[in-house]
């Protein structure tokens, strides 16, 4: 592929504007996510991340940051606007990638995801497309 058939740079953002992440290429895994944890920190039924090799992810602006401890012992920093509050990025243990809240691209034709997990929190009235990878 050259750069001429490579796809532009996605532009994420909190809800002000001032925390931003650019990312290049195509996300290695476009997932969505039904645990309580991600249900609290998106006011939503679920959380839908989309990540990214973290050489391919540029953040800028200022941010604040908050480590939660997972159901298994694994820590993930979240990266978030200390103005608006908005989650613009966010890392696992693994160095190797970022994860982003794909509503923080604001684009509606953002890669559909590929896989589901928590699904026995997931709220029952929520329907994944069946092509998703499902997982308990």
């Amino acid at each position: 592929m050259s750069a001429a058939d490579s796809p532009a740079p996605r532009l994420a953002s909190c809800s002000c504007g001032q925390l931003r992440a650019r990312v290049s290429g195509e996300p290695v895994r476009t997932s969505v996510c039904h645990c309580l944890a991600c249900q609290r920190r998106t006011g939503s039924v679920f959380g839908m991340q989309a990540r990214f090799p973290r050489a391919a992810v540029a953040i800028v602006g200022n941010r604040a940051e908050y480590v939660r401890v997972g159901d298994e012992g694994g820590r993930t920093t979240f990266g978030f606007c200390p103005a608006c509050g908005a989650t613009v990025y966010y890392t696992g243990d693994s160095a190797d990638t970022i994860a982003i809240p794909v509503g923080a691209f604001a684009d509606p034709a953002f890669p559909a995801p590929t896989v589901s997990v928590y699904e026995e929190r997931m709220h029952s009235w929520v329907r994944m497309p069946d092509e998703v990878e499902h997982t308990p």
